[in-house]
């Protein structure tokens, strides 16, 4: 027992939607076991054991609302990508239940869909702030995005005379059973309301005019030709960020072999941009008060020392450069609302004083010589980019699809 507890440990961790309000932290670990904590409860609530190693994990950044089994009401729920070592995506969506201390109901996990298209371990996962599109990385050198509505879209029940008649219609293989709740969970799960009616297989279904994915033991099986774009890099694809301030606006960053931040238009798939940088890119953070974006490096070509860097958009143009020294190299950064000096670094502008790290905050990136080091990296002065090209590469066509109004400042109004 302790020699298994010794040889596990965590992955991956992510929090629920800051809409949802339930701080759930969704903890993943080598051995397949997800477990769900809010910080409200003593303990966790949930555990769900994969087949494989959690590699990655990553909560939508709003509430979704979907039925609920036990209520039988509109609720609104989180929903959780889950990526493992094998390449495969679990798409779940958690409802979480009674509040702290009420022992009626806990919630549910219901795991929606399996996303099969990455041949190898998934490395990295994001959303859009408005949760419509997701991003899946992979060690397979591929990025894949995906529209949510569609991949989630349940077909529909053809008007046949019996439930056999319309299993032979071929609706029902794009669904396959879900495996049996886990012991964890199954006394925690609603029974809901629905009339229910049994098929040749032994599963239950509802009798619904559609079948819902993640309720009744069905889910989603997503293959190859599902998603929306399919973006070939040249190494594994680790860094994926969405743009905070311009809809449709995506960055990927490339391994060792690839060496490049890439920028894509999410609508039409197209390449905006890309940025060669001559290291692997582990982190992209988009600012969120600016038109520019950070970046962190691992392994680099000798003749770059730096491991952090900031590029502005859309003229890509490098403004910050922090190196570190040796070999050591930045793992993963995660953006963090504050920073050591915000006092002391103060600025005046305008008669007032103004502080960029207080306003936006700082990085957090966890280095090779295992320790965590808070950088400083936005620039503080307010400044006109002067550029003459538009926010998705220059195109008229693509920009007035996302409805940008080209202001010719890099301040985000």
């Amino acid at each position: 027992m302790e020699e298994n507890r010794q040889s596990t440990y965590v992955t991956s961790l992510s929090f629920s939607s800051t809409q949802g309000g339930s701080s759930i932290l969704a903890i993943g670990r080598n051995s397949g076991q997800i477990s769900l904590w809010s910080l409200f409860d003593e303990s966790d609530r949930f555990q769900s054991q994969q087949p494989n190693a959690v590699a990655c994990l990553s909560f939508k950044p709003v509430t979704t609302r979907r039925e609920s089994e036990h209520l039988g009401t509109i609720v609104s729920t989180e929903e959780l990508l889950v990526g493992d070592e094998v390449g495969v995506v679990y798409y779940y969506s958690v409802e979480w239940g009674s509040a702290p201390g009420d022992q009626r109901w806990h919630g549910a996990m219901h795991l929606m869909a399996k996303i099969d298209i990455h041949t190898q371990q998934i490395c990295g996962l994001a959303w859009s702030p408005e949760g419509d599109y997701f991003a899946t990385g992979g060690n397979d050198n591929i990025c894949c995005l995906f529209d949510t509505r569609d991949i989630l879209t349940p077909p529909p029940v053809p008007l046949m005379s019996g439930p056999l008649n319309a299993l032979m219609t071929g609706f029902i293989p794009d669904f396959i059973p879900n495996a049996p709740a886990h012991e964890t969970l199954g006394s925690m799960l609603g029974g809901g309301n629905h009339h229910r009616y049994a098929l040749p297989d032994g599963i239950i279904r509802p009798f619904r005019s559609t079948f819902l994915p993640g309720q009744d033991g069905l889910m989603l099986n997503i293959t190859d030709g599902r998603q929306r774009h399919k973006w070939l890099h040249s190494a594994a694809v680790k860094a994926i960020a969405f743009c905070p301030w311009q809809r449709g606006l995506v960055a990927t960053g490339g391994g060792s072999n690839d060496r490049a931040i890439h920028f894509f238009h999410a609508h039409s798939g197209a390449c905006l941009a890309t940025i060669t940088v001559q290291a692997q890119v582990t982190s992209l953070i988009w600012s969120t008060t600016r038109r520019e974006i950070a970046a962190t490096f691992g392994y680099a070509q000798p003749e770059h020392p730096y491991r952090i860097a900031v590029f502005s958009w859309p003229d890509c143009r490098q403004v910050v450069a922090i190196p570190w020294v040796g070999d050591i190299r930045a793992l993963y950064a995660i953006p963090y609302p504050g920073g050591p000096n915000e006092v002391t670094r103060q600025r005046i502008e305008g008669g007032r004083w103004w502080s960029r790290t207080a306003e936006e905050g700082c990085i957090v990136v966890a280095s090779s010589d295992e320790s965590v080091k808070f950088h400083e990296v936005w620039s503080e002065a307010r400044k006109s980019t002067g550029g003459h090209a538009g926010l998705l590469g220059g195109s008229d066509i693509l920009e007035s699809l996302e409805g940008i109004d080209k202001d010719g400042v890099d301040v985000i109004r």
